[in-house]
C-alpha cells in the first residue's frame, strides 16, 4: 500500500528576505535614540544589526551609542522599541521585488510555504497581514513561538511541525548566519538570499546561494523535486 509524502515546504526567513524592512526598523531606531537624547544613525549602520532578533538589535544600538548610552536599561529600551515600532512597521517596509511572483510559482507547484523569524510572532503575522502576504503562508513561528529562535535548529523544525511538514521535504531561504545554522542543524537544504542583509560570508553552509528572490522557485525544485 503506498503512502502519500507530505507536501513540499518552503521556509522563509522575513527580515532581508521576503520583506525589504530596513526603511522601518532603521527609523524606529533613530526614534529610540533621540528619546534617549542621543545622536542618529544611519540605515547602513543598522543593516548588520538586523537577524537576531529585538533585543539583540537595541544592545547593538546601544553599544554603538557609546558611553553615553551606558546608563539605559537595555530590557526597557527593547520594550520601548516593540511598542513604537509595532504600529510604524510596514510604513515604508516592502516585499522585495519578485516576491509575490516567487510564492505563486511555488505554489503552482505543490510547495507549501512557511515563515521562520527572530521577530515576535504577533509583529509578524502584523507585517505580514498589512503586505497582503499572509494569505500565502501555513505557518508562521516567530522569536516566541517556542522555548528557543534560531540558530537553534529546534526553531525551523519546530515551525516546519506547526506547517505539518518534513523536514526530508523542506527548503530554508533566509539572508543570514542564523537561517543557515538554523537549516544545517535540521538538516534541511538552505538557499542563501544575496540579496538581503546578511554580509557574502554568512552564505557558508549554504547549500545554494540566489542572487534574487526570483530565482527561489527553481531552486527550491532542484532541491528537493516532487
Amino acid at each position: 500500500m503506498m503512502t502519500s509524502l507530505p507536501p513540499r515546504l518552503a521556509v522563509f526567513d522575513m527580515d532581508g528576505t521576503l520583506i525589504d524592512s530596513l526603511p522601518d526598523l532603521a527609523a524606529t531606531a533613530n526614534r529610540l535614540l533621540a528619546h534617549h537624547g542621543l545622536p542618529p544613525i544611519a540605515a547602513e549602520q543598522v543593516r548588520p544589526m538586523v537577524g537576531d532578533g529585538v533585543a539583540a538589535l537595541v544592545r547593538r544600538l546601544l553599544v554603538h551609542a557609546g558611553p553615553a548610552a551606558t546608563g539605559i536599561d537595555a530590557d526597557q529600551a527593547t520594550a520601548w522599541y516593540m511598542a513604537d515600532y509595532t504600529p510604524h512597521s510596514t510604513d515604508l517596509s516592502r516585499p522585495f521585488p519578485g516576491t509575490v511572483g516567487m510564492l505563486e510559482n511555488l505554489r503552482a507547484a505543490g510547495w507549501h510555504m512557511a515563515v521562520c523569524t527572530n521577530k515576535p510572532v504577533a509583529a509578524a503575522r502584523h507585517i505580514l497581514r498589512v503586505l497582503d502576504l499572509e494569505k500565502w503562508f501555513v505557518a508562521v513561528g516567530g522569536g516566541d513561538s517556542f522555548s528557543v529562535r534560531k540558530p537553534d535548529p529546534r526553531h525551523l523544525l519546530g515551525t516546519i511541525e506547526m506547517a505539518q511538514g518534513s523536514p526530508r521535504r523542506a527548503v530554508m531561504t533566509g539572508d543570514h548566519h542564523n537561517d543557515m545554522a538554523t537549516a544545517i542543524g535540521a538538516h534541511v537544504p538552505a538557499i542563501f538570499a544575496r540579496w538581503g542583509y546578511g554580509r557574502p560570508e554568512m552564505e557558508a553552509g549554504a547549500t545554494v546561494g540566489a542572487d534574487s528572490i526570483s530565482e527561489v522557485a527553481h531552486l527550491a525544485n532542484e532541491l528537493v523535486p516532487a
